[in-house]
């Protein structure tokens, strides 16, 4: 396996770091949202802070925007980003698929630690249900951390999505996969267990299906979805033992391995391989209208 030159940077760069377990996670914050900050972003033809029910969203409202909705969820590791570090990715990925992205803004921890993320999305979804603001199909959206809230609501919800996307979704406390070992390039596994354990209250959530979503027995619920993993990424084998089981259990699942790639690179613009993967997933929701 090899890393794109891009990657290769990345990778680079990440060793430079400190170790997340070692971080002050106030400061890791502060930093991340004055980076974002810096960032060049593109326009979007209305973009609108929204509380649903106290929870922090931004609606994204791209020209000629089709009619749905996409509800999107940041990755992070659970415990960092938010919908300013992720403003310029929801701004790109609004534009490229033609459809309004609401960005959630749900409690992390370790302040707020399971199931706070789940239930703040369950109460966007409920204050969705009560609007007559938007007409259309209803799709949920996130990468990493993201990834599993989004399958989870999916889980929670049957019925209520046309369609998922589920970015190297992050989905097992065990880490008993091979790519742990063998494609963990930039992505040390000690730090998906460092998250791990910021995100679950007991020892006993870590077996909870709503926390470690492989473990659910509704997998066949789910609506159409769109499985992406990296070759270099700790999270890859079990992204894609996903997508066999919604294969196995009559969903109708699509599944693809960007190559040289590692993980978080869905949300960088310099990466090359992040345009073409949202442009990808706007084609995929298309498909859904």
């Amino acid at each position: 396996m090899v890393l794109f030159r891009q990657a290769a940077r990345a990778v680079e760069a990440a060793a430079a770091e400190p170790p997340v377990w070692e971080t002050d996670i106030a400061a890791a914050r502060t930093a991340a949202r004055a980076e974002a900050a810096r960032a060049a972003r593109e326009e979007v033809a209305e973009v609108e802070e929204i509380d649903a029910d106290g929870v922090r969203c931004r609606l994204y409202t791209p020209d000629g925007a089709r009619p749905g909705l996409v509800v999107h969820l940041h990755g992070g590791g659970f415990v960092f980003h938010d919908i300013d570090v992720h403003d310029a990715v929801s701004r790109r990925f609004a534009n490229r698929a033609g459809l309004r992205v609401l960005s959630v803004d749900y409690r992390r921890p370790p302040e707020h630690r399971f199931p706070a993320a789940p239930d703040d999305v369950d109460t966007v979804l409920a204050w969705l249900a009560a609007q007559d603001r938007w007409r259309g199909p209803l799709y949920v959206h996130g990468d990493s951390a993201g990834g599993n809230l989004a399958l989870v609501a999916a889980l929670r919800h049957p019925g209520r999505f046309r369609a998922a996307v589920l970015i190297y979704p992050f989905l097992d406390p065990d880490a008993g996969w091979d790519s742990y070992r063998t494609a963990a390039d930039g992505f040390d596994p000690r730090e998906a267990t460092w998250y791990w354990q910021q995100y679950a209250a007991s020892a006993a959530d870590l077996r909870h299906p709503d926390l470690a979503p492989l473990r659910s027995d509704r997998l066949g619920t789910l609506p159409p979805t769109l499985v992406v993993t990296a070759e270099h990424d700790p999270l890859r084998d079990e992204g894609e033992e996903l997508a066999r089981r919604l294969d196995a259990a009559g969903v109708e699942v699509t599944a693809t391995r960007y190559l040289g790639q590692t993980h978080g690179f869905w949300r960088q613009e310099a990466f090359a391989s992040s345009e073409r993967l949202i442009r990808q997933v706007a084609g995929f929701l298309a498909s859904y209208g």
